[in-house]
């Protein structure tokens, strides 16, 4: 593991109690993204507060569950796990183990900010004077890997 990458909040850290786990990971959330700010090359990252469910942040929810289907979202452990990576992932640029680049979805253009050793992936939308922090996630399957590593290789053959 990346020696700057904090440990992982496993399951057992809540003595196995799935309730007490959700509120811990929510807790580190609040602590890097709502009580205090985050920068990205001085430009300020925000979240999606709404919609509000179950009294946490839409963000939150897109930190640690996957699916494409809004309301449908399921829960990943190892994005839980993975909690207390994305705010020192965006703010420590200047590391050689993070790929930066750039690339469009749909019409929005983002910011990957990507472990390869890890294969963890951060993703900010551009906004206009701010960045928007949509997801972060495991990247577990092999072409999707390869995926971004192609995206990268062409993004840096061109910029």
């Amino acid at each position: 593991m990346i020696d700057w990458l904090p440990e992982l909040i496993l399951l057992e850290h809540a003595h196995g109690n799935w309730e007490y786990y959700l509120e811990l990971v929510y807790g580190v959330y609040q602590d890097d993204f709502i009580f205090s700010k985050v920068n990205y090359k001085n430009i300020p990252v925000y979240r999606r507060r709404l919609p509000i469910s179950e009294g946490k942040e839409n963000a939150f929810w897109h930190l640690i569950s996957c699916g494409d289907i809004e309301d449908k979202r399921n829960i990943d452990i190892r994005r839980c796990e993975r909690i207390k990576w994305p705010k020192p992932i965006i703010e420590k640029t200047s590391s050689k183990s993070i790929w930066i680049w750039k690339n469009k979805r749909k019409s929005e253009e983002r910011i990957l900010l990507y472990i390869h050793e890890e294969r963890y992936l951060v993703v900010l939308g551009v906004r206009s004077g701010y960045l928007l922090l949509c997801t972060a996630y495991l990247v577990e399957r092999t072409h999707q890997h390869e995926n971004l590593q192609a995206e990268y290789e062409e993004y840096l053959k061109y910029n």
